[in-house]
């Protein structure tokens, strides 16, 4: 149970330090806002303090009930080490990581059609915390794997698809970063965004298209998952939770993205 813990405040960690990494560099650009006009200045109003932390605290809220229930309140799994309650926070930051990337793959779209940075801005920052989610359900996986098959990995199709979903994003962030034009960026960003986002449901679904050779299902429900009542209410509350926890990070993120952006624009 130790070891759990120890993966579960590791994980927690991870999260907090980015809401509060991103929290303090909204912060920082609020104050530096003084040369947005009217009209842009009432983008940094919705970053007051108060309601920042307010989100936050929300967030934090739900992810105690779901730690809760995943380490006390959900019954044991048989034959599975005391590890596999880790799988809760597994899937859910799958989840998480499916509707970042969907988040780039729309946004792209709509970058392509209307022209609008914005969608642009919507994309990245979908793709930003889209790595973060994955590289978070390929580490608690891990964590999962090496106490079930005494390996940290094995190369069957849902876990290496996964690895090139993290790839594929994380060189989508690349791009981005080595390219200083923003409307070329934008540009070159949404067709790969688009392409990339081909990955996600081959993950999703390798099971079905491949079978099950190592990978357990477990969000099919009845029979097929093998979970308990009480299992499946803390997965759903988990996945739930992360959703909120997901919801926090991106409208913060988002706002730092879109204040940078005028202040860039201020001084040019």
């Amino acid at each position: 149970m130790s070891y759990l813990l120890s993966a579960y405040g590791f994980l927690l960690l991870i999260m907090i330090g980015y809401i509060v990494r991103v929290n303090l560099k909204c912060g920082r650009l609020v104050k530096e806002a003084g040369c947005l006009s009217n009209d842009q200045k009432s983008i940094s109003k919705l970053d007051s303090s108060k309601a920042r932390l307010c989100l936050i605290g929300f967030a934090l809220l739900f992810i105690s009930v779901a730690l809760y229930m995943a380490l006390i309140w959900s019954p044991d799994a048989k034959g599975e080490p005391a590890t596999y309650r880790i799988i809760y926070f597994h899937v859910a930051a799958a989840f998480m990581s499916y509707v970042g990337f969907f988040i780039t793959f729309a946004g792209s779209i709509l970058y392509l059609w209307k022209r609008d940075l914005r969608f642009d801005r919507w994309a990245k920052v979908g793709a930003d915390l889209g790595v973060h989610f994955c590289a978070l359900m390929i580490i608690t996986g891990m964590i999962w794997g090496k106490q079930r098959w005494g390996a940290w990995w094995i190369w069957e199709p849902r876990l290496t698809l996964a690895l090139v979903l993290l790839v594929i994003y994380v060189g989508y962030l690349i791009l981005r970063h080595v390219m200083e034009n923003p409307v070329t960026t934008a540009r070159y960003a949404s067709v790969y965004g688009i392409i990339g986002f081909i990955d996600v449901p081959l993950v999703h679904y390798s099971i079905k298209l491949w079978g099950k050779i190592m990978h357990p299902v477990v969000t099919d429900g009845g029979k097929n998952s093998g979970l308990a009542p009480e299992m499946m209410l803390t997965l759903e509350v988990s996945i739930i939770a992360f959703l909120i926890v997901f919801a926090a990070m991106y409208i913060i993120r988002l706002h730092v993205d879109s204040l940078e952006a005028n202040l860039s624009r201020c001084r040019t």
